[in-house]
C-alpha cells in the first residue's frame, strides 16, 4: 500500500473536499480522486462519500482514519530514526504570520544548506493554536510567543528574539511623547484574547493610560495598514522586518523596555524527531543572533556573564 494514498485520504477527510486536499498537497483534483480510488481498491471498500463539493468519510473510512493518521506519523519517523550521521526526515513546524515572513526565511535558508535532508513542513496559526498543536503532538515544534504561564515539564521553550513595544502612528508623528499619543489619539487595540494583546494591556494598565479605543482586532499587519490610513494609533511589538510596504509610519519606543514580546521555540523533550528539532534550533539561534543589534548582543553577553 502506497503511503501517499493514505496521506491523500487523510488530507481529503481533514479538509472536507477533494479540491481543498489538492491545494494542500499541491496536486490536481483528478490526482487526489485517483489516489483515493486506488486506496479504496486496495482496502476493498468505499472510504468517502461525496455531497456536492464536500466529502465525508464512510463507515469504513471512519474505521480506518485514526489508524491511517498513526501509521503516517510512524512512517515519518523512519527516516529520522534510521539516520546515523546527518539529521534526516520530516519536521512539522508551526509558526505565526509575522515570523513566517520575518524570522523564518533566514532560518530555512540556513537549514537547507547545512541539513538538506531535513524536510520542513510548515503550519501557520496563532500562538495559542500552535501551542495546543505541540502539546497534542500534532506538530513537532513551533515558533511562538512565550506563553503567559508555565509550560508542562515534558516540554521545553527557548528564547530566540525579544521585540520591544512601540507606539505606532502615522508619519510624521504629531508628538514624540509616546504616552501622550496613546492618551490623546484614537486607539486600535490588538485583541485582548491573544497573548500579545495581554502584554499590550498590561503595559497600558501599569502606566495608567486609558486610550480612546476605536477598534479592537487581531492581526498586527492589518493594524499597521489602519494606522497608515489615519484611523488611529496602536501599541505593538516591533517585529522582525519586513513590515508591510508602502506605508508611512512612525515607530516610537516606549520608556519601559521590560514589556517585550519574547519569541522562541517550543517542543516536546521526548520527541522522536528531537535531532531535527535541535538542528532547527541551532540554525534559528544563529539567524536570530545575526539579526540582533550590537547593543542588544552586548546586553545578552553581560546577562550571561
Amino acid at each position: 500500500m502506497d503511503t501517499r494514498f493514505l496521506e491523500t485520504f487523510v488530507a481529503a477527510v481533514d479538509n472536507g473536499s477533494i479540491a481543498a486536499a489538492a491545494r494542500r498537497l499541491n496536486l490536481t483534483a483528478a490526482a487526489v480522486a485517483k489516489r483515493i480510488r486506488a486506496l479504496e481498491g486496495d482496502i476493498g471498500a468505499p472510504l468517502v462519500s461525496r455531497f456536492g463539493r464536500t466529502i465525508r468519510p464512510t463507515r469504513a473510512g471512519i474505521a480506518i482514519i485514526e489508524h491511517a493518521r498513526n501509521f503516517l506519523a510512524q512512517a515519518r519517523d523512519f527516516k529520522s530514526l534510521a539516520a546515523t550521521d546527518q539529521p534526516s526526515g520530516e519536521l512539522r513546524l508551526g509558526t505565526f504570520q509575522s515570523a513566517l515572513t520575518g524570522l523564518l526565511p533566514d532560518i530555512l535558508t540556513s537549514i537547507s544548506k547545512k541539513y538538506p535532508q531535513i524536510e520542513v513542513h510548515i503550519m501557520r496559526g496563532t500562538h495559542e493554536h500552535l501551542y495546543g498543536k505541540v502539546i497534542d503532538g500534532e506538530i513537532d515544534a513551533a515558533l511562538i510567543v512565550q506563553p503567559p504561564f508555565a509550560i508542562p515539564k515534558g516540554f521545553e521553550w527557548r528564547l530566540l528574539r525579544e521585540e520591544s513595544l512601540v507606539v505606532l502612528t502615522r508619519a510624521p508623528a504629531s508628538s514624540r511623547n509616546p504616552h501622550e499619543i496613546l492618551a490623546s489619539e484614537p486607539f486600535i487595540r490588538l485583541t485582548r484574547n491573544s497573548w500579545t494583546g495581554r502584554l499590550v494591556d498590561g503595559y497600558l494598565r501599569k502606566t495608567g493610560i486609558k486610550p480612546l479605543e476605536r477598534f479592537e482586532m487581531g492581526g498586527v499587519e492589518a493594524i499597521t495598514v489602519m494606522v497608515d490610513r489615519g484611523l488611529g494609533v496602536s501599541l505593538l511589538p516591533d517585529w522582525s522586518a519586513p513590515w508591510p510596504e508602502g506605508l508611512s509610519l512612525a515607530k516610537l519606543p516606549v520608556p519601559d523596555h521590560s514589556f517585550a514580546r519574547r519569541i522562541g521555540l517550543i517542543w516536546p523533550r521526548s520527541s522522536l524527531r528531537l535531532r531535527l528539532v535541535h538542528a532547527f534550533l541551532e540554525q534559528a539561534t544563529a539567524a536570530s543572533w545575526a539579526r540582533t543589534p550590537p547593543q542588544k548582543k552586548f546586553l545578552r553577553k553581560t546577562r550571561r556573564g
